[in-house]
């Protein structure tokens, strides 16, 4: 299995975007007993891969509960960096 910043890079090729709440919840299965599957370490690394350029913030929103929700997404070329990285 992959380390768990690598999966969450890759799950941004499968999707159009996402937040952090949308990356969780679809890695759970297989991440959820890892350290760092918490919200805010999952949230920094995105914050960090997105400083990195492997992926852009897309548009944020409040959730449900008023608190902000940031949505990422990679485009063909930032899916191609994370792909020739991440096999």
């Amino acid at each position: 299995m992959r380390p768990l910043n690598y999966a969450m890079l890759k799950y941004f090729t499968t999707v159009d975007e996402a937040s952090v709440d949308d990356v969780m919840k679809d890695l759970s299965s297989d991440y959820s007993g890892y350290t760092a599957f918490k919200r805010d370490k999952m949230q920094e690394a995105l914050m960090t891969a997105e400083k990195n350029g492997l992926i852009s913030e897309s548009r944020v929103d409040l959730d449900d509960n008023g608190d902000l929700r940031v949505f990422y997404s990679a485009d063909a070329e930032q899916r191609d960096t994370i792909n020739s990285y991440i096999k």
